[in-house]
């Protein structure tokens, strides 16, 4: 099965190049990688032009304010994989990453994922070189002890389990847990997304629809979210909280088109098509 990693960025490039470079490590082979660019910068385009050893398009709009959905409906629109995964600019998958996605995918469910909240010192090891995520990630329980006791880090979502193996499917596979998306790691087949009309524009700068919006509309459409926690495992990179805050318009919009039903929205990929 052929996936597409569609990796949302604004200009930290530095970012992208520990996802990239993450990528390269990746067990499971047969992906592409669309950056979707919020922007449309020429050091970007230089940096994208640049990666060698993997199948990677560049997708970009003028910078008018977030629009995260936009860029993010380009991607979809340029992908060519049967199937789509969805990362932040700033989340560091680990090797195993793209294939516990797919050992979890089937027809009629989304996969929500979650990751580990690095700390400052981490982040900056990761984005100075001195420490590579596939280090931490392979010495998780020594390197990053200190994130056991920050609330804040969840370091219980960086412990990988193997789908295939005995303590999974006995203890993990069939229990309930959180299935609510986040839109920073979550995969879905290409059909379903194209069937919703992927994301829903006309919520602006708002993050409604990066999660809570197609957290409802997967599930109005007939699909089961199914969590990948410890499965398809991530790192997040410290930075200071960005806000952009929901309006009661757009509140009012969210519940009106819940009651409705109304699961297909009007601003998506469809008015990109032509």
């Amino acid at each position: 099965m052929k996936v597409s990693i569609i990796i949302a960025v604004y200009k930290d490039i530095e970012s992208l190049n520990l996802i990239i470079e993450a990528l390269k490590t990746q067990t499971y082979k047969n992906f592409e990688v669309v950056v979707a660019e919020d922007n449309e910068a020429q050091e970007m385009k230089e940096y994208v032009n640049s990666i060698e050893g993997l199948d990677v398009k560049h997708t970009f709009q003028e910078d008018a304010g977030v629009r995260k959905s936009r860029s993010q409906n380009n991607g979809i629109l340029k992908s060519s994989g049967e199937y789509l995964i969805f990362l932040d600019g700033d989340i560091i998958p680990y090797s195993t990453f793209v294939e516990g996605h797919v050992a979890l995918a089937q027809r009629g469910r989304v996969l929500a994922g979650r990751r580990v909240n690095l700390n400052a010192e981490l982040t900056k090891k990761f984005r100075d070189g001195s420490l590579k995520p596939y280090t931490l990630e392979k010495y998780y329980f020594i390197l990053g002890f200190k994130l056991m006791f920050d609330r804040n880090a969840r370091f219980e979502q960086g412990i990988h389990v193997d789908p295939d193996s005995f303590i999974y499917k006995t203890f993990m596979a069939n229990r309930k847990r959180n299935t609510s998306l986040i839109g920073c790691n979550f995969s879905c087949f290409r059909d379903d997304m194209v069937a919703i009309n992927g994301f829903d524009e006309s919520y602006g700068e708002s993050s409604l629809p990066d999660d809570m919006d197609l957290d409802w509309r997967f599930r109005a459409y007939g699909l089961t979210l199914y969590s990948c926690k410890n499965v398809a495992n991530a790192f997040h990179l410290y930075h200071k909280k960005q806000n952009n805050p929901t309006t009661k318009e757009q509140w009012a919009r969210f519940n009106k088109n819940k009651e409705e039903k109304k699961y297909i929205c009007e601003q998506g990929l469809k008015q990109h098509e032509n």
